[in-house]
């Protein structure tokens, strides 16, 4: 199923498009949402030449483009292409191939967060900044491993362009840097004060509104902009959505609402019959068991529980100032805070008696081993949101500091400290253990002669429903308080060092001194045990410092030639350890003419062990499948055929953390060219190849499991350093155990360096801009990034895992867009067409057919101060359906459910 399966997703057939070849081999545009900063200088010499930073370099250019190409989204784009934040722009990007758990995964460890995976490398592997520093991580490690930015929070009422480096770049700006470098660029003056409201949602649910208001002021030498956001946003249930209202529309068999089991025949029990729970989940639970056998259910337990779109409620502001000290000194700073209130849900309470312990208990008023469960509505509780998953956080980022030049050299300088920090409560209501069981089976009445505790139960209730003030009496609300934060000091200065026959050399160098640290505080409560189902990774922290040195040389070869070489060293130092790195970099530029540049890059990049997987206490999980080796051998099965191969859901495990760790090394190249015969064309191509090595990766659980059968045995010597590890990582069930007997209970691992990732690939860009008389203006834009290659290797004497070949992996093989915007007086209007390519199906046995989706907005421009305009996103109401998965019927994670949605929008300029 989808939801089991978190490397799942959908969609798209194997073919190639004709309308993107018909576009590449007649119309080559350039990207205006994705603006690609690739542009040649004009034939005709300027006045004055403006030299400008790009991201991923230091140095001043009068050439916007460089040696690597850099994307670039400007707060114009993110309006018009239909873009309700910074995350939604950058989740459009064609680089952006790999598959993130999203808001309507459910069950994750960050459902209040949202991540990129540029080039399918994961979240972790992309370096975010904002202003070009960075900022602190959010608290909770995505999927409980990585630290990584969260990309929603960040409000575009004050977002002037957001810019992306499309390779490695470690050796400008240190560790993370492999996958890409997104740079999100503040505003430092506006277009007068403006005033923006929007408001919209689907035809059925997810309703939303937000306020913006911005402005810049110049008071003599001092300038300020600021900009301040309040948006509100209601969920999206599973159950407004027909299509997987219920998890039984194929004929799947319904969740039990009641169930009371015998449990050495796994047979259930009569409570009864089902009809005092016959008006729950909307009146659906119906007996599904025999005469004598109860079992109540209901096709809508978990679509009724499940949110594909969390409520959000959020305020932001930024200021910014900047103060002329003198015609060659500036004082500057910019603060921004954000606090947001998030909320959602992914099942109702459930209930199996003592699970903590035994799971069953001796009933003994029939005499009988029994199990009993129950799953509670929202008519027992008070209504569905009575057990929302509650979020508030707050985040602040802190720059400030002093530029100038120096003298009357080419030189310039900057000193600037920057601070960051991000806190996050969770509050979520559960069953309190002790409550839930003493409700239901009452005092515990002793053991028997094997310790399986004995009860005298409570059958009345557990054939009817709960009243809200029962449900009160058995839960309870849990805190957990998890921060994270970074500070920086960073000095720098860039100018002309030397000349050469072709240009004068430049030069930029830069130190940096920074220290960062986290704590994931659960509630007590939990880490006593007192919640029923709830595990706790325990109370962590830590904290890190980091120094770095690194330069940046420019030289011009030749007339046509240039050549950029970097270098960076990177220390890191825990209390008790530390790692450093050296990295390097260089690219060239090949200017055969003033309308073709031809480019080429290497460079080398790391990634500092995630703070996560250092410090981590203790995270519990379980694998998708496991196979047993030892009750394969055991039971004198053969592995081909063995019923304890490849089960599904697989064991449980233990992760702790592991300070040992190194850091994982990359290495990264590519190759492309920039042609623009006219300021109205251009076209890019370009060929980038990624390599990391020294992957973090878990320590093999099947390997360990092969090893400990080979140790229990005696084809392994049992008293062995090696055995003795491998046994006391495994942990089972007694071999007497009534209930599953010698069935793994728990497996402990551990992060190691160990496993590698490579991909490569192609991206095109293009535009194309014409002027009418009597229709107006055009822009067609193009953008497609295939991966051409991406192979995984869990570790080095492991066998090589071709992603594109593999129907287990959910990352998309290509992605295209096309746009087309026209203006003509006071009308604009643009079209965004989206194709994604193919994904695997649901149960992973062939690919789904590829997908277009459609964006249009048009904008009237009422006056010189005021316009109003329409957004539409998913134009044709087309939701990606892929029943081979089960519920929710869907690819959960690559496509929305959500439907077409759209927005009203009125933006007023005093």
């Amino acid at each position: 199923m989808y939801l089991n399966n978190l490397k799942y997703v959908g969609a798209l057939k194997n073919k190639r498009s004709f309308i993107f070849v018909f576009v590449v081999l007649f119309h080559p545009l350039k990207s205006y949402a994705q603006e690609t900063v690739e542009q040649t200088q004009n034939q005709a010499k300027p006045d004055k030449v403006v030299r400008v930073a790009v991201t991923g370099s230091r140095i001043s250019k009068a050439q916007k483009d460089g040696p690597t190409s850099v994307t670039v989204i400007t707060a114009a784009d993110i309006e018009k292409q239909g873009f309700s934040n910074a995350f939604d722009a950058l989740n459009n990007l064609t680089q952006n191939t790999g598959f993130v758990q999203g808001a309507d995964y459910g069950n994750t460890f960050t459902p209040a967060a949202n991540a990129i995976s540029l080039r399918g490398l994961g979240p972790n592997h992309t370096l975010t900044l904002i202003n070009g520093h960075r900022v602190a991580d959010y608290p909770v490690p995505y999927d409980g491993s990585v630290n990584f930015v969260n990309l929603a929070n960040i409000p575009t009422a004050i977002i002037d362009r957001i810019e992306i480096l499309n390779g490695g770049a470690s050796a400008i700006y240190g560790s993370d840097a492999i996958a890409g470098v997104v740079n999100i660029i503040l505003k430092k003056k506006t277009d007068g004060t403006q005033f923006n409201i929007k408001a919209g949602g689907t035809k059925e649910g997810g309703e939303n509104l937000r306020l913006q208001l911005s402005g810049s002021k110049t008071l003599d030498k001092l300038s300020l902009v600021y900009g301040v956001e309040l948006s509100g946003r209601e969920p999206i249930w599973a159950a407004d959505r027909d299509f997987m209202k219920s998890r039984t529309r194929l004929g799947e068999k319904p969740d039990t609402i009641v169930g009371r089991k015998n449990a050495d025949t796994g047979k259930y029990l009569s409570i009864g019959g089902c009809q005092a729970f016959n008006g729950l989940f909307n009146g659906s639970v119906n007996n599904i068991g025999q005469a004598g056998a109860d079992n109540c259910a209901s096709g809508l337990a978990r679509p009724t529980y499940w949110t594909v779109q969390t409520q959000n409620r959020s305020q932001n502001g930024y200021l910014g100032l900047d103060y002329e000290l003198n015609d060659k000194t500036q004082l500057f700073a910019d603060f921004l805070i954000g606090a947001n209130q998030i909320e959602n849900n992914t099942r109702s309470p459930i209930w199996t008696s003592l699970a903590a312990t035994s799971g069953y208990f001796l009933n003994q008023d029939s005499g009988n081993y029994e199990i009993w469960n129950r799953r509670f509505a929202p008519e027992e509780l008070g209504g569905v949101e009575r057990i929302n998953k509650k979020w508030k956080e707050l985040s602040s980022n802190l720059n400030f500091g002093i530029r100038g030049d120096i003298g009357e050299t080419s030189w310039s300088y900057e000193a600037a400290y920057n601070g960051s920090i991000y806190t996050s409560q969770l509050n979520r209501q559960g069953l309190l253990r002790s409550n839930v069981d003493e409700y239901f089976l009452g005092q515990q009445l002793g053991t028997d002669a094997d310790g399986i505790p004995i009860y005298s139960p409570h059958l009345d209730r557990l054939s009817r429903p709960l009243t809200a003030s029962e449900f009160e009496s058995i839960s309870g609300t849990t805190k957990e308080k998890d921060k994270s934060w970074a500070q920086s000091l960073t000095l720098s200065a860039n100018g002309d060092v030397f000349k050469l026959p072709a240009g004068t050399a430049k030069l930029a160098a830069v130190a940096e001194i920074g220290r960062q640290g986290f704590s994931i505080k659960p509630d007590q409560a939990v880490e006593n045990g007192e919640f029923y189902n709830t595990s706790s990774s325990g109370e962590y922290s830590g904290t890190r410092t980091r120094q770095a040195l690194g330069a940046e040389l420019f030289l011009p070869l030749a007339k046509p030639l240039n050549l950029t070489l970097s270098g960076r060293y990177d220390r890191y130092a825990l209390s008790d350890n530390s790692i450093d790195k050296l990295t390097f970099g260089s690219g060239l530029e090949f200017r055969p003419h003033p309308t073709l540049l031809v480019r080429g890059n290497y460079a080398t990049s790391f990634r500092a062990p995630d703070m996560n997987y250092l410090f981590l206490n203790k995270q519990k999980g379980y694998f998708a499948s496991t196979t047993d080796y030892l009750r394969c051998s055991q039971t004198g099965q053969p592995l081909d055929k063995c019923s304890f191969k490849d089960y599904a859901p697989g064991a449980n495990y233990t992760l702790t953390g592991n300070k040992e760790l190194k850091p994982e090394e990359g290495k990264s190249y590519g190759a492309g060219f920039v042609w623009s015969p006219t300021n109205k064309f251009d076209i890019s191509v370009d060929y980038w190849d990624i390599k990391i090595d020294n992957l973090v990766t878990n320590l093999s659980a099947d390997k360990i499991l092969r090893l400990e059968a080979d140790c229990r045995l005696g084809n392994q010597d049992i008293n062995s350093a090696a055995c003795i590890d491998a046994l006391a990582r495994v942990e089972r069930n007694p071999a007497n155990a009534v209930v599953d007997p010698n069935v793994i209970k728990n497996i402990n691992i551990v992060p190691i360096n160990a496993a590698s990732d490579h991909t490569r690939g192609i991206d095109f860009t293009s535009r194309w801009r014409w002027k009418t008389d009597s229709f107006g203006n055009f822009l067609w834009t193009i953008n497609y990034s295939r991966v051409l290659e991406h192979e995984y290797q869990q570790s080095k004497d492991g066998e090589k895992d071709d992603y594109l070949k593999d129907l287990s992996i959910p990352d998309w093989r290509d992605r295209f867009n096309t746009s087309l915007s026209w203006s003509f007086g006071d009308w604009a209007s643009t079209v965004l067409v989206n194709r994604y390519g193919k994904i695997p199906n649901g149960d992973q046995t062939a690919y789904l057919s590829p997908t277009y989706l459609v964006n249009w907005s048009g904008t009237y421009q009422i006056s010189p101060k005021a316009s109003a305009s329409i957004i539409i996103n998913n134009l044709f109401d087309k939701v990606k359906r892929d029943d081979t998965g089960g519920w929710p019927y869907y690819p959960i994670g690559s496509y929305s459910p959500f439907g077409r949605q759209g927005w009203l929008e009125f933006n007023y300029k005093f």
